[in-house]
């Protein structure tokens, strides 16, 4: 996965596994609606650019020992991890700021930041604003994070219930999903499809065979 969406989810993935926080903190694509108010902006200048800005919604989940501190401050080293995959550049100065530009701009992918509760405490926006040209050497750069975790989820149908059908569901109760059998499952990173697969078994434990990697996220 090379493309400007790979990127920025491999950006925010790599701020979330810096943040200074009890337990791991991971990202998911965010359902706000990107308006928001002053957060902690900053941009990389490089071969490959990017703005980003990070709203704490709760500074009580930092654990760094540095309460006191500017929020700014208490994050660099989590900035610096994040641009690690665009390559050779300037991180400019992280200040405090009206992020509204960056939050609601159609190019910006938006993450939440959860804890291991799945508790929501901050929000990332990521916009890559220049990618690298170099493919290949795009492709190397990403190796750099490659030990950053990112949650991969298959799913094979969904549906839609009442709350007083929820509140009816019992052992042995059938709910129906939507999709029918035979149907490619969904393979999603961090919340976003990026391929189908078919599900096998593999030593009594379920696996999915992928079938199709979609063209979104190809080189």
């Amino acid at each position: 996965m090379t493309s400007t969406t790979a990127y920025e989810t491999a950006i925010a993935a790599a701020f979330a596994a810096r943040l200074p926080t009890a337990a791991p903190t991971t990202v998911q694509p965010s359902r706000s609606s990107g308006d928001t108010g002053d957060a902690v902006v900053v941009s990389f200048v490089g071969e490959a650019s990017a703005e980003l800005a990070v709203q704490i919604l709760d500074p009580l989940a930092l654990v760094d020992g540095l309460p006191d501190a500017p929020l700014a401050d208490r994050l660099v080293d989590a900035l610096e991890a994040s641009t690690s995959a665009l390559g050779p550049g300037a991180l400019g100065e992280a200040r405090i700021g009206d992020a509204s530009a960056i939050f609601s701009h159609p190019a910006a992918q938006l993450f939440d930041l959860q804890d291991e509760t799945d508790r929501t405490i901050g929000r990332i926006a990521v916009r890559v604003t220049q990618s690298p040209a170099n493919v290949v050497t795009s492709s190397r750069r990403l190796q750099r994070i490659a030990g950053v975790e990112m949650e991969l989820t298959v799913e094979i149908g969904r549906t839609r219930m009442a709350v007083r059908d929820v509140l009816d569901l019992e052992p042995g109760r059938v709910v129906e999903l939507d999709r029918s059998a035979g149907a490619p499952a969904d393979v999603k990173l961090n919340g976003r499809i990026i391929a189908h697969g078919e599900i096998v078994v593999v030593d009594q434990d379920y696996a999915v065979r992928i079938t199709r990697i979609l063209e979104n996220v190809e080189a």
